[in-house]
């Protein structure tokens, strides 16, 4: 029967392997095993591999840190770090080399199945997605719990684009946090990140706080204002509680985010924006929705 993809296993832990092994080989792939750099590197040496999955921490080398060599020259090898060192900082490094993706153990053997078939779609299709990342910030948050894990995936997926973002979650928990990590770790570390909270400003005053204003756009408007758009350029905008911004600020905030620029109040040049926005909420935004509160073209 003709088998689907070739996949290396790097594994330290036998009964691990073994299970990850039956499971692919169930789906017609040609699997094999290895436990250490050494026999990887023996092994990427003889073969031609689709897809490798690697634990982090082997008996002779740090899995990860030893990775950066082998995708400079297999660049179309998806890589899937497994590991049970379960922290951002592990997410982090995973995302740093490219990794396809990140599964902290112990894993849902379905899933990782799941995300072989489409590291082998991906490989055999000779995509290669380069992302040049560097993080040397410290972690910004610590928990290894199933929860935590599925928000330090997310973060590290984040990592790799530049994507307006939304962070849900109740009161203190952590959501300012989660954009801080994603500015910090990202591309956008060295640019400012500006923090708003739409819920601490007057509605009449919210667009001049955030678009800036000219001189004499309204009563008491002395001299030109620079809003959080200018002031985040080359950095990120966190608007939190963004389910409290007024509608009349939602609509000029959907304009930004389609057009990419923005115009102070009571001006008319445009100004085109280098910001990536985050927002976060504690608030259900769609039953706000089904009150008409919020803009349904601007959540989606």
């Amino acid at each position: 029967m003709t088998k689907i993809g070739r996949i290396l296993i790097v594994e330290d832990d036998s009964s691990i392997g073994m299970v990850v092994r039956a499971a692919l080989e169930a789906e017609e792939f040609e699997v094999d095993i290895c436990e250490t750099i050494g026999a990887r590197d023996s092994a990427l040496a003889s073969a031609s591999y689709d897809v490798m999955l690697t634990d982090v921490v082997l008996r002779d080398q740090d899995g990860l840190a030893s990775l950066a060599p082998v995708i400079d020259k297999m660049p179309h090898m998806p890589v899937i770090v497994m590991s049970a060192q379960n922290t951002l900082d592990t997410a982090v490094r995973a995302s740093e080399i490219n990794a396809f993706e990140y599964f902290p153990k112990p894993f849902d053997l379905d899933e990782l199945v799941l995300a072989v078939k489409q590291a082998n779609a991906r490989s055999r299709e000779h995509v290669d997605g380069d992302h040049e990342t560097s993080f040397e910030a410290n972690m910004p948050m610590v928990g290894r719990s199933p929860a935590m894990q599925d928000v330090y995936r997310m973060v590290a997926r984040l990592l790799r684009n530049d994507l307006t973002a939304l962070i849900r979650g109740e009161s203190g928990t952590g959501k300012e946090l989660v954009a801080e990590a994603i500015h910090n770790l990202g591309h956008r570390k060295t640019g400012p990140f500006v923090a708003v909270n739409m819920a601490a400003i007057p509605s009449e005053l919210i667009e001049a706080e955030l678009f800036g204003h000219e001189k004499g756009a309204f009563t008491g408007a002395v001299g030109q204002g620079i809003g959080r758009f200018e002031q985040a350029q080359g950095g990120t905008l966190f608007l939190d509680e963004i389910g409290d911004m007024p509608m009349h600020a939602q609509t000029r905030l959907l304009r930004a985010l389609q057009s990419g620029s923005i115009s102070r109040v009571g001006g008319k040049a445009n100004i085109r924006l280098d910001v990536r926005i985050i927002a976060a909420t504690n608030q259900d935004l769609e039953a706000l929705i089904g009150e008409g509160k919020f803009r349904e073209d601007l959540y989606y």
